[in-house]
């Protein structure tokens, strides 16, 4: 049995709010240690497929990630996925059930196009998710700031459809309703099915086929919407602990232990807890 598997969320912990790319070497050397040693990983991320081979699998694999290594991604939290490595990757799977009409999405565009270009843009590759992605030019306060007036919008015109929708529910909900959630660099639309449990659901059963599942997991985020990951996974009776990468956002009361590192928030954070979990396996 693996000693320790891990749920990772990947904006925030491992690629760089501000480089949108794993900015810290020791990262992408620390996950391919674990992965090598036997420890499932896998990326539960709102990111596009084709973000995460991008900026994440391809680092992993010219480091030396093994063909047998079980590490999977998840992506858009948990309507797409896909094997990283050359043993496992069976090409991208996508649950159309989850997206949003396309009516709807065609009309998000235009609202982007008509007001926002100066703030967002829009991206390309997600098959059921809206996201308003921050441009990298735009000051972190000037797009919090339109960022609301667009989630206000988004909400408006998501109901003008006659379809019920929710400004930033955190968990799992019905499929008939969609949720707008504003991030830090992002407002994402998309299906209140959708959310970091069903992606651990889905990591669990992807993972499952390829031997045993460990019984001690870290789930890691730099969101409450990531706490999502380690409650599915306290439900189903796995030993958890959450690694909470910005707690100064707030840390829920869970029944389980949260982990900081001190003063280090985002990806410096993640690099931390990785490269002591990296430790610890080569000590044991």
């Amino acid at each position: 049995m693996p000693p320790l598997g891990l749920l990772l969320d990947v904006d925030g912990p491992i690629a760089s709010p501000i480089t949108r790319s794993i900015a810290i070497d020791t990262i992408t050397r620390d996950i391919v240690t674990l992965a090598n040693a036997g420890v499932p990983v896998v990326f539960n991320t709102g990111r596009s497929a084709p973000f995460v081979r991008d900026a994440i699998v391809k680092p992993l694999l010219t480091a030396g990630l093994a063909p047998g290594a079980r590490v999977f991604a998840v992506c858009e939290k948990g309507a797409v996925w896909f094997g990283a490595t050359m043993n496992n990757f069976s090409g991208v799977q996508v649950e159309r059930s989850l997206a949003l009409p396309p009516v709807i999405v065609e009309d998000l565009r235009a609202l982007l196009e008509d007001r926002y270009t100066d703030f967002v843009y829009w991206d390309p590759d997600k098959h059921a998710m809206v996201s308003f992605e921050q441009r990298t030019d735009v000051a972190s306060d000037v797009f919090l700031e339109a960022r609301d007036r667009l989630a206000s919008d988004a909400v408006d015109l998501v109901a003008s459809h006659g379809i019920d929708v929710v400004l930033e529910a955190r968990g799992s909900g019905s499929a008939t309703t969609v949720r707008v959630e504003p991030t830090i660099i992002s407002v994402d639309i998309e299906s209140a099915a959708l959310g970091k449990d069903l992606g651990a659901s889905r990591a669990l059963d992807l993972l499952a086929p390829s031997g045993e599942l460990p019984r001690v997991w870290r789930t890691v985020g730099d969101s409450r919407s990531d706490y999502a990951m380690a409650d599915l996974l306290h439900e189903r009776g796995f030993e958890v602990a959450h690694v909470d990468v910005r707690p100064a956002d707030g840390v829920p009361d869970k029944p389980y232990e949260v982990i900081t590192e001190g003063q280090l928030i985002n990806d410096e954070a993640g690099a931390a807890f990785l490269s002591r979990c990296a430790r610890a396996l080569e000590i044991e």
